[in-house]
């Protein structure tokens, strides 16, 4: 289903209600498309989480990745000016 921002904003239930059933909402801007897409809610089992249940749902940065990101940060924070020059 394709639906302006407008008619999004007014009848945004309507909308969440029909990605519950199974179908994809595309939201047409000006500037962008977005999508209401509705994912299943894991059960609980006693009150207790089950493991395993956003597999494939979230990504995580590997360990060289986060090593890359530190020492990108202590460059930036050991090799820039406190106070930048402003003249241009």
């Amino acid at each position: 289903m394709k639906v302006d921002l407008q008619y999004a904003e007014t009848h945004l239930a309507d909308l969440i209600s029909a990605a519950a059933r199974g179908e994809i909402v595309h939201i047409e801007a000006p500037d962008y498309t977005a999508q209401i897409v509705a994912y299943p809610t894991p059960k609980l089992v006693a009150g207790r989480r089950i493991l395993g249940a956003m597999r494939g749902k979230i990504a995580m940065p590997s360990m060289e990745e986060w090593d890359a990101a530190d020492k990108e940060l202590e460059r930036l924070m050991n090799d820039s000016p406190l106070f930048p020059d402003d003249s241009r």
